[in-house]
Formats: structure tokens, sequence, C-alpha cells
């Protein structure tokens, strides 16, 4: 790799993007931002202005693209499914098409999925290989699920060097809530500060696939230096960890008495009771493995709420 090669991350000032900047520039890249909002590092662009999104690429010329930049709720996917798909896969398109005109397979593109791709799977979740069928179950999902296609079809056709993800679940100190460990971290820290008097929980027997930011950071980056284009990545840890266990390991970490109540409104069937990642493909093709514990998701996210 030459010396400070230039990366551009899009929707660079959200929850990955701030490690993926850490990790970037710890591994001798310039690094250049793209998102709704403007900071030192990060360029103002909206990526469904398809000019604008051609004369960045044009000005800044990076050499490698991780592309963040999502509409990742779920929830909002449902509620909003065209403003989902216009941004996950218009977005995207826009994107490839200005690699394109500025130089297509000269620059090194990560377009990032989700494992939520795969949808239901039933027994067949406990182990989730690239070469399981997806059988998307929402907006969002069938939204990046059409990123993935469309971004094959450019390598294909264009020659494009572009590696695609589908990342399992993912956190640490940042991560906003409405995500399993973030709800039940701040709900823990509430009751600590007298604010609440119980945690609210759902169903607790499912089990899902958690990787530290940072170990996932790190796995975009090897993958846009190793990967091999037009390939899917599957991205986490290889361990499952079920509801009920997160909430026990931080009820431990716990200042004082975390009672809880199940609510009923909480509860929703789960289809795929465990769905667990597979990374032997990444870890073949670019000799990544997940590097920091299941308790180290908990302790930062719990430990942020607490300095918030």
């Amino acid at each position: 790799m030459e010396d400070m090669r230039k990366a551009l991350i899009t929707g660079s000032e959200g929850f990955v993007g701030g490690y993926l900047k850490e990790e970037l520039k710890a591994n001798g890249y310039r690094v250049v931002g793209a998102d709704l909002t403007e900071g030192p590092e990060t360029r103002r662009v909206d990526l469904l202005d398809g000019r604008a999104v051609a004369e960045l690429l044009a000005e800044e010329q990076p050499d490698v693209i991780i592309h963040l930049a999502a509409q990742a709720d779920v929830g909002r996917s449902w509620k909003e499914p065209q403003k989902t798909i216009r941004m996950n896969v218009e977005a995207a398109v826009n994107l490839m098409e200005a690699i394109r005109a500025a130089g297509g397979a000269r620059v090194r593109t990560v377009l990032v999925g989700s494992s939520d791709q795969y949808g239901a799977l039933g027994a067949a979740g406990a182990r989730v290989s690239e070469e399981t069928a997806m059988r998307p179950m929402s907006p969002y999902a069938v939204s990046k699920k059409a990123q993935e296609e469309l971004a094959a079809l450019y390598v294909r056709s264009y020659g494009l060097s572009i590696c695609m993800t589908r990342s399992f679940n993912h956190g640490g100190a940042g991560q906003r809530t409405g995500f399993l460990i973030p709800d039940f971290a701040s709900g823990i820290v509430r009751i600590e500060r007298g604010e609440a008097r119980e945690l609210l929980v759902g169903n607790l027997t499912s089990r899902r696939d958690f990787t530290h930011v940072r170990d996932v950071v790190r796995a975009y980056r090897l993958i846009a230096e190793k990967g091999r284009a037009g390939e899917v990545y599957n991205v986490g840890s290889g361990e499952t960890h079920s509801a009920q266990e997160v909430l026990n390991r931080l009820r431990e970490m716990a200042k004082c008495p975390v009672p809880v109540r199940t609510d009923p409104g909480r509860m929703r069937p789960s289809d795929t009771p465990v769905i667990c990642c597979d990374h032997s493909k990444l870890t073949r093709d670019t000799g990544w493995q997940p590097e920091l514990p299941f308790e180290r998701i908990l302790r930062d996210t719990l430990e942020d709420y607490r300095a918030r």
C-alpha cells in the first residue's frame, strides 16, 4: 500500500464513521468524509444529487471509498419505504456512476450491506455463509440486497473494483438507542440515576452475533485492501449471545439492583431464533479475525451512557 492513500467515507458522521476514520488514519490514510453535516474533515454532500457526488469524486480523487451512508432503521423503512429505497439504492448508484466517471477500476470501493438481507432463516441461522439464500423481510433489507446486486452488475459491466459486505450486529460506545445493547445499557443508567424504577424487556430468547465496532471497521479496511472485486463478505464474530445473556451481564455490571419487567408490547416472535456469522471467507481473503471480546462491547456501551 502506498503511503498516504486517500480514503473517502460516506456517512462519516455516523456511529461507525468515527471509528472508521480512526482506523484508516492509524494505517496511513488521509481521510475525507461526506455527509449531510459539514465538519473539519467532512464535506456536506447530498448523495441523492448525482452531480454533487460526481463533483466530489472529481475534486477529491480518492483511492479508496467506503460507503456507510444509509437509511439503516428497519422500523423507519416500513414507514418511509420510498425514502429508504432512494437513500440505499439511488445514492449507491450515484456513487458508482461517479466512480465510473472518475477512474473506474482505480478506485477500491466497499459497499456496506446488512445481515438483515438474509431474512427469516429458522434453523439455518445457526451458521450463515455468503452462500445462504437471502429472503429479505423489510424494505430496508430489500434495499440493501438491491444495492448489492447493482454493485455486482457494475463490477461485471464496467470493471469497477467493488466489494460488498453483509455486516452482522455491531456495537460499542456511541451507538444510539433503538438497538438491544444500547437500550438495555441506557435503561440501567436511568435506574442508577433514580430516573426509572425498572427495565422493560421483550423477547429474551433470540441469539444474535455481536461484534465490536472497532473490529468491524478493521474488517472494512482489510476488505478495501485485500478483498476480491465483486465478492461479498460476511462481517461478524462467529459467536452468538442471547438477549437474556446480554441482560444478565449488564445487570452484573450495574451499580445497583436492576428490577426487570416483561412488557407484552415488546414481545415479538422471531422467525430466526439464532443468527451466527460464518466469517471464514473474510478470514481466508484478508486474514481478519475478531479481537475484542463481547464483554468489551457491553462495558464500552454502559460507560458511554453513564458519561452522557
